[in-house]
Formats: structure tokens, sequence, C-alpha cells
């Protein structure tokens, strides 16, 4: 399955996109000042990790990331307003490993503010 050809949340599609590159720390620049988040991260049965809070932790998630392993592929995704909607799938080195959605609500100036993602191999859409 392949993502669709436009994408119905721009910021979340752009920051997966650059969580994906060599230069991921980029998505820093994308962050509002009262910027918040939790990425509930399982990895199946009962193991499941909960990242969360400001700026200095999402550099903290970033720095523990296996860097050019996993991918990050849109399946669909939605905008209301300043918020965003975004279903995905997470495959590592190609092969479908784990379901994620995410959620993003945006400031004024298109930067977010609170960013909720959670993922699972439990249930793959594909």
């Amino acid at each position: 399955m392949s993502a669709p050809a436009t994408s119905a949340a721009p910021f979340l599609t752009t920051w997966f996109g650059i969580l994906d590159s060599d230069d991921a720390y980029r998505i820093l620049d994308l962050i509002s000042e009262d910027f918040s988040f939790s990425i509930l991260f399982s990895t199946g049965g009962d193991a499941g990790t909960d990242f969360h809070g400001g700026r200095a932790e999402m550099e903290g998630y970033l720095a523990q990331r296996e860097v050019g392993v996993r991918t990050h592929h849109l399946l669909t995704a939605s905008t209301v307003g300043r918020d965003e909607l975004y279903l995905g799938e997470v495959r590592r080195s190609g092969a479908p490993e784990a379901t994620f959605v995410a959620s993003a609500r945006l400031d004024d100036a298109g930067r977010v503010r609170r960013l909720l993602i959670g993922r699972s191999p439990a249930v793959l859409f594909t």
C-alpha cells in the first residue's frame, strides 16, 4: 500500500519526514515555546514507554532513537482548524512493524503546541 498523493495533515507529514531524515533534530524548530508532548511507545505485550514533557524531554527522545532504521508512512490523515490527526505505519527496513496515531494542535504561527502519539505492533492496518 502506498501513501496518498497529498496529505490532509501537512504539518505532521512534514514532522515525520524530518524525523525520518538524517537531521531529525530539525523538528525542534517546529515546536512552540509552550510545547508539551507524550509518545506512548509499545513494543508489544506489556512492554511500553511513555516519553513525555517539553522541549528538553523531546531532545532526550530524539537522542535515544534508532536513526535510519524505522520510517513513518502515512495511511490516512485529516485536519480540522489547528488540529491534525495522522494514522500511519512504522516500518523497520521496509517491513511493517507497528501502527501509530498522532494528533497535533498548532499555534497561530503554525508550530506545534501539543503532540500526542500512540504506537503499537498489536494492530496493523495493512
